[in-house]
């Protein structure tokens, strides 16, 4: 039986990631024999896979890498071997166990074709692909959970040739940490083998990430090792246009598309847009904020900066914070109009946060508000000039940075609630 959602997800995610989708494709039976699919087959697509032939930009900063998407498949799931022994993962006695809860569930693979030259771009175009199929809602990309892996081939030639070298198959790397570090070691590996005269050996290795190196698991096999004939028990799927394109329609603004939309449109830098518009919850919690505050850099420093900073202290997202949008932006406005200071916000900031209460609320309770009154101001200013003769003096014999002690002291006074733009021009304006 082919349960038709796992086909809609993955006809979404062949056409997210350009690729053609074939209209005819079958299932076959990859037959092998391993502790993790005990009836010795899988059940697969091969030769006529969903989707072919897309791509992926991966922005690395000073360029664009383009990845090819050679397919994306349907297969169905195996068991989940785990080790115990020098890592204790299981028990204290050595030995290995089979979890099967996932074996026979619908799983979509993506293969690549051999586009990706480091182990920085690897973990950029992961990270690139987490972000897209949680837009798509396909997945919780979960690494930990299993929901998201990841398996890297590793080729290297030496300088002066054209061909890649045999490959080694990194398999299950379960965090984008783990696939960089892993990818390094391979390398290094690889690069010391040949240097020194050795020959790579086809096969399957495991990232040890306690030791930080690679381990054989088993030899790699070839495609007409897995003696691969049409599955018996399920027909060939033909796939409409008109399928297609209704699952096209449901597909929404991808990140790409909307950080180009954040820097042509908003004016944010590639680093901003690329950094809001990388996370679908972040994206809309950005342009709900956008609906009633116009300054989208000004919201963009705050999501960045102090509101990213106390969200993963608590480790929790942003659109799960008891800040909501109309706060934010309140407080922005407050900010703007002179009734609270930029030190001041980021106190009654911390407050929202930890409450949900909204600004005003929080500036009133704990009198907070700006003094912006050029009276009560030039009263406590005229003070700390009597006070302070000798930065008065340093300042008036042409050492300019001495105004900022007296500026220290006056918001010292007036605890931090002085309008410092108003203080520095009645200041400036007594000294002479």
């Amino acid at each position: 039986m082919i349960y038709r959602r796992a086909v809609e997800f993955a006809i979404k995610i062949a056409l997210a990631l350009n690729c053609r989708i074939n209209n005819r494709t079958i299932f076959h039976r990859k037959n092998y024999f391993y502790p993790d699919m005990p009836k010795n087959y899988q059940i697969s697509q091969y030769d006529l896979p969903l989707g072919i032939e897309g791509f992926l930009d991966v922005n690395m900063g000073d360029y664009i890498r383009r990845v090819g998407i050679t397919r994306v498949h349907m297969e169905e799931d195996t068991g989940k071997l785990l080790h115990s022994g020098k890592t204790g993962r299981i028990s204290e006695s050595e030995g290995s166990i089979v979890d099967f809860n996932s074996a026979g569930t619908p799983l979509i693979e993506i293969v690549t074709e051999p586009d990706i030259r480091t182990p920085e771009e690897a973990k950029e175009y992961m990270i690139l692909l987490r972000n897209l199929l949680l837009y798509l809602d396909v997945s919780n990309c979960s690494m930990e959970e299993g929901s998201l892996r990841c398996d890297a081939n590793v080729s290297i030639r030496l300088a002066g040739e054209s061909i890649l070298g045999t490959r080694a198959e990194l398999k299950n790397l379960n965090s984008f940490k783990f696939l960089q570090k892993g990818l390094e070691y391979e390398i290094d590996r690889q690069t010391k083998l040949l240097g020194s005269g050795g020959k790579v050996i086809q096969q399957t290795r495991h990232y040890d990430n306690i030791s930080g190196t690679t381990k054989a698991l088993r030899s790699k096999e070839e495609a007409h090792d897995y003696r691969y004939f049409p599955e018996p028990d399920l027909a060939p799927m033909l796939i409409g246009g008109d399928m297609v394109e209704k699952i096209r329609k449901t597909i929404v603004e991808l990140p790409d598309k909307k950080a180009k939309k954040y820097r042509e449109d908003l004016g944010l830098s590639s680093y901003d847009a690329d950094f809001l518009a990388g996370d679908r919850k972040l994206a809309g919690y950005f342009e709900k904020c956008l609906e009633c505050y116009g300054d989208a850099k000004a919201i963009a420093n705050w999501i960045m900066g102090d509101f990213s900073a106390l969200a993963n202290k608590e480790k929790i997202h942003i659109s799960e914070s008891s800040v909501i949008p109309t706060n934010l932006c309140a407080m922005l406005g407050m900010i703007d109009n002179g009734k609270i200071s930029l030190k001041i916000a980021k106190t009654v900031f911390e407050e929202m946060f930890d409450t949900g209460n909204d600004p005003a609320s929080i500036i009133k309770a704990r009198g907070l508000e700006q003094i912006s009154d050029s009276g009560e101001l030039e009263g406590v200013i005229e003070e700390v000039i009597n006070e302070n003769p000798g930065p008065v003096k340093q300042y008036r014999e042409g050492k300019k940075k001495a105004i900022g002690f007296l500026i220290g002291q006056i918001m010292a006074r007036t605890k931090g609630k002085a309008n410092p733009k108003l203080v520095n021009e009645i200041i400036i304006k007594k000294l002479g």
